[in-house]
Formats: structure tokens, C-alpha cells, sequence
């Protein structure tokens, strides 16, 4: 009896931080767009928002025109959210080309959610990068099994934006890309 009242104090603890609404939140927005290929990509109220709108605009725009092309299985239309120097734990814009190519090939009816917690700014000009706290999901219909199945999530991933060709694009994740990644862990190379 005492290790049950332990084990539902730990489970209890974590619910005051208010970070961890965000992943319930996504988790619910997940299953209620279950049905359809919906996608959302959205700065909550309360986000850090640390750059003009227009430059918001720019990047929601980015993540806008990647979730169109989603929805109807287009590959070159998700390609451009991804900079040509793009490096994620050593894949680059070719494997990352792969693996939609799979993932479409695999799935229908996608839908995907977004939420920017943070975005900073650093640099300026030509060496300006963006760091953009996102947390989400990815799911599709299995053209197999026709159920839906979650294909990744992410939680507080800092993803580095860079300006190339007048846009802002996807170059990395914030940090340093560890030769292994811990057990459990996997990387999320798609947003």
C-alpha cells in the first residue's frame, strides 16, 4: 500500500508545471484531428516571443506552406522548410528527402501540430539565426492497416532557423549533436 501511495505522489508531482499542459494539450489536439489530415502550427499566449511580427509572419509562413504540401503528399513542396546546410545528428537534406519520401509512400491523410513556445533571435543580418522552442506531434493513416498511427513527437525540441534565399528555413537543433544518443531516446529529424 505504501509503494501505491509513493508511485501516485510522483505521478501527481508533475502536473504543477505548466510546460507539461502544452504536451497534454498537443496529445488531445492529436486525437481530436485524428480523423482528418488537419495540421496547426500556432504560438500559444503566454510563448516568448522574442522577434517582430513580420519575421513570426515569415516563419509561420514556412511551417504553413510545409503542412499544405503535407497534406497532399508533396515532396518537393516540404523540401524548402529545410536549409540547404541542414545537419540533424549528421543527416542532411538527402536523408531527410528519404524519409518523407517513405513516410508518403507509407501514410495518407497526415496531420502534424506545432506549438512555439519560445523564438529568439541571435546575430543579425546575413548571420542572423532564429531558435524556434517547438513542441508537436506527427500522425498518419497506415495505407496498410488504414488506422492511425503516431509517427513522432517532440517535446521543447529548439530547432535553428536560418535565412536562405529570403527565407527562414530549418538548418539543425540547438545544442551539440552527441556521438550517441542516450537509451530511450531517438531524434526527430522531421520538424
Amino acid at each position: 500500500m505504501i509503494g501505491l501511495t509513493r508511485g501516485f505522489a510522483t505521478v501527481r508531482s508533475i502536473w504543477p508545471y505548466p510546460t507539461r499542459w502544452i504536451l497534454v494539450a498537443v496529445a488531445a489536439f492529436s486525437l481530436a484531428t485524428a480523423t482528418t489530415g488537419e495540421a496547426a502550427t500556432s504560438i500559444p499566449p503566454g510563448a516568448n516571443v522574442g522577434v517582430d511580427q513580420p519575421t513570426v509572419n515569415q516563419i509561420l509562413d514556412v511551417f504553413h506552406k510545409a503542412e499544405a504540401a503535407i497534406a497532399v503528399g508533396n515532396l518537393d513542396g516540404v523540401m524548402p522548410l529545410y536549409a540547404t546546410q541542414y545537419n540533424y545528428h549528421g543527416m542532411k537534406p538527402a536523408d531527410i528527402r528519404k524519409i518523407w519520401s517513405n513516410l508518403f509512400e507509407e501514410y495518407r491523410d497526415i496531420s502534424e501540430v506545432h506549438f512555439f513556445s519560445k523564438i529568439a533571435k541571435a546575430g543579425s543580418g546575413s548571420n542572423a539565426i532564429i531558435e524556434v522552442t517547438c513542441t508537436g506531434s506527427l500522425s498518419g493513416l497506415s495505407k496498410t492497416s488504414g488506422l492511425r498511427v503516431p509517427i513522432d513527437s517532440w517535446y521543447e525540441e529548439v530547432h535553428f532557423l536560418t535565412l536562405e534565399n529570403g527565407l527562414w528555413r530549418i538548418r539543425g537543433n540547438a545544442g551539440e549533436t552527441p556521438r550517441v544518443l542516450p537509451f530511450g531516446t531517438a531524434p526527430h529529424p522531421l520538424f
